[in-house]
């Protein structure tokens, strides 16, 4: 038997999964598993409360407008318990459009203002008849780690107060196509435009989440008890 378990929470998992994002939820379970970590899943959606002390994880994917809209209503009611979550340290992963929610607003292919939940400062802006698509490489200074992924968004999102990029731009257009910056740190939050889904192609930042929750659960001692596990086993 696993000693260490881990609950995450899958924000609208019924209704966002946007060029197969919830492959980030398989991977974080593989990984999890090489780990000795077992992973259980539960997904909130609509109508349903989210309780910040009963997880560790939680992942946000994308989706289409239409869904998008449909979240944007139902994710104020659980702005204030969400924003408890991330200022307490609780990690999450949001991708695309969960990233772009978890901010004050993004703008709508058709022009419209879409509010987000302001938990994170930034905000994002849509492009008229453009998109950002195509293979994207990012490097994370603090980490001293590359990540490989594929971008396709219409969205501009620029950071705020007490954000940073998961990493600076070394091929592709990230955030914005301005400032070089792609995705998002706060706290233990961290957001991308990677499709594909990022963790299939960077394990290593699966490994990050899943130890970083595992810290948060039972303290530093617990790191003591994983394996080490190469990439190149993954």
């Amino acid at each position: 038997m696993t000693k260490y378990t881990l609950r995450l929470a899958h924000l609208y998992g019924n209704l966002l999964n946007t060029y197969g994002d919830n492959g980030n939820i398989l991977m974080l379970n593989y990984v999890a598993k090489q780990l000795g970590i077992t992973l259980e899943m539960e997904v909130v959606s609509i109508h349903e409360s989210f309780d910040p002390e009963r997880y560790q994880l939680v992942f946000f994917g994308g989706g289409q407008d239409y869904e998008q809209m449909i979240v944007s209503k139902d994710i104020q009611d659980k702005k204030e318990p969400l924003t408890d979550y991330i200022e307490n340290d609780g990690v999450l992963l949001a991708i695309c459009g969960g990233y772009q929610l978890l901010g004050h607003y993004y703008i709508g292919a058709d022009g419209e203002k879409i509010a987000g939940i302001g938990a994170l400062d930034h905000y994002t802006l849509s492009q008229d008849n453009h998109r950002f698509i195509g293979d994207i490489v990012i490097h994370n200074d603090a980490f001293n780690e590359t990540y490989y992924g594929f971008e396709n968004h219409n969205g501009r999102t620029f950071l705020g107060e007490g954000e940073r990029p998961l990493g600076t731009v070394v091929q592709g257009n990230g955030n914005n196509g301005e400032d070089q910056s792609e995705g998002v740190i706060y706290r233990n939050v961290f957001g991308s435009y990677f499709h594909g889904p990022l963790l299939a192609r960077n394990p290593i930042l699966a490994q990050r989440l899943l130890k970083t929750a595992l810290v948060q659960k039972y303290g530093e001692a617990a790191l003591a008890d994983l394996p080490e596990l190469p990439l190149a086993q993954i």
